[in-house]
């Protein structure tokens, strides 16, 4: 057990709000201080892309206590629903039933603030943090920059304060801190398509479905009200843009010549276009991620990056769940818990930032290639007869606990030896053939 300490957490997002229950859990007072309002009390809509929680996410909900609670709200996805212009091709994630869940990000976050509070967590919302003091672990708080602030001292404080972190960006003024920050020339912008009025979906309820186009795409997640949030991923200039798409018939045009079957389902279009915001897409890398035995940045605010393998949260709930690992390894030694925390997800973190930004180029454009597709039909027919042998990259990331770095690395490696096996003469007829089996696993001993 910890001595009860007095711990901040700047941010209430769903890695803030997480963290607010493991630590209330230890047995510490928790405050939780957001500047926005809260959450509960607002209607959330026009930028949020529907969460992907996989096996990382649930071992941490579920450590807890909390993953039966949140299964509540998430829909099931066993596939990818992948639209060409001419045809509809699906693609399982797994093996034997394994499945991501789509999960609103609204009624996820308003869920967590819930359970947290439960847990016996105080929330502060629109309270600005405008300083804080590194070594005495103290919060400076007030209306505006330059009017009155009051101290508010902790004996511990944590930055989940996301992507643009004010905790960050003051341990960034520290000597030998390294920071990068990369936008994507890619935006996203939320699109709806609500309900048809019975039980069943236009779309297939269980998939997450994308329309790969190359330099753009469009995805859709299911939710629970039967409807589907939507997000189009296109560069912000360029031929087709969003710098291109000025006025409604453009939209409707541009959606009729290369998005035909979602004309139908998306009736308020050029509306929701309009309406709802551009935003960008950045990864963002620092280190070091904690200041003495006083301060740490966990989750986004330390390892933002793009959201293309669906593994944003997931890593920030991760890294709360490797936390609460070292706190009952370590006690009271502070010091060790911190530097043990960065150094095990630093590399980790760097990992699923290079994943992600992989997976756009695979969604966006390789989905729609029928080598790719069969590619990965090779992959998942020899996984099923050597499982020891070969665990596809998207099952190591996605429905495994180990390490992003090893699914890095071994995915680097698979790719390597599909190359040499895709380059096989008439591999589309050999696909299943003992000549590829032993290709493989000669590859494999190498």
């Amino acid at each position: 057990m910890q001595t009860p300490q007095k711990i901040a957490i700047v941010g209430s997002g769903l890695v803030g709000s997480l963290l607010a229950i493991y630590l209330k859990k230890a047995g510490h007072t928790v405050h939780v201080f957001d500047r926005s309002p809260d959450i509960r009390k607002i209607e959330f809509s026009g930028r949020s892309i529907n969460l992907a929680m996989s096996n990382r996410g649930w071992k941490a909900l579920d450590k807890a206590g909390i993953g039966d609670e949140i299964r509540e709200i998430a829909i099931p996805m066993d596939k990818r629903a992948i639209h060409l212009i001419d045809k509809l091709n699906f693609q399982y994630y797994g093996s034997n039933g394994e499945n991501i869940y789509s999960i609103s990000r609204g009624i996820l976050n308003r869920k967590m603030i819930d359970l947290a509070e439960n847990a016996g967590a105080v929330f502060y919302f629109e309270e600005k943090i405008w300083d804080v003091s590194l070594s005495e672990a103290t919060l400076h708080i007030g209306e505006t920059e330059r009017g009155e602030w009051k101290a508010m001292k902790y004996d511990k404080i944590f930055g989940a304060d996301g992507a643009f972190s004010r905790i960050r960006h003051k341990m960034q003024r520290q000597s030998m801190f390294n920071y990068s920050q990369e936008f994507l020339n890619i935006g996203y912008k939320e699109l709806n398509i609500p309900s048809n009025g019975n039980e069943l979906h236009k779309l297939d309820k269980n998939s997450l479905h994308i329309w790969p186009r190359g330099e753009y795409m469009l995805i859709a997640l299911p939710n629970l009200d039967d409807s589907f949030t939507c997000t189009l991923f296109m560069p912000f200039e360029g031929e087709n843009s969003f710098e291109s798409l000025k006025t409604q018939q453009e939209v409707e045009s541009f959606f009729l010549k290369n998005l035909p079957d979602t004309i139908n389902v998306i009736p308020k279009l050029a509306e929701d276009f309009f309406k709802n915001p551009t935003s960008t897409l950045v990864t963002m890398k620092c280190y070091p991620w904690t200041f003495e035995d006083k301060i740490a940045l966990i989750g986004d605010a330390c390892h933002a990056i793009v959201p293309f393998y669906g593994q944003g949260m997931n890593a920030g709930f991760e890294d709360i769940y490797e936390l609460d690992e070292l706190m009952s390894k370590f006690g009271d030694d502070w010091n060790s818990i911190f530097k043990e925390y960065e150094k095990a997800r630093k590399p980790n973190a760097d990992a699923i930032a290079e994943l992600s930004y992989r997976n756009f180029m695979e969604m966006s454009s390789k989905t729609a290639d029928d080598l790719f597709l069969l590619q990965k039909k090779i992959e998942k027919h020899f996984a099923d007869k050597y499982p020891n042998k070969w665990i596809p990259l998207y099952s190591r990331v996605t429905f495994s606990d180990r390490p992003y770095s090893e699914a890095l690395a071994f995915g680097n490696r698979q790719n390597e030896i599909m190359e040499i096996v895709m380059q096989i003469p008439e591999i589309e007829k050999k696909w299943d053939s003992e000549l590829v089996e032993k290709t493989i696993l000669k590859l494999l001993k190498n």
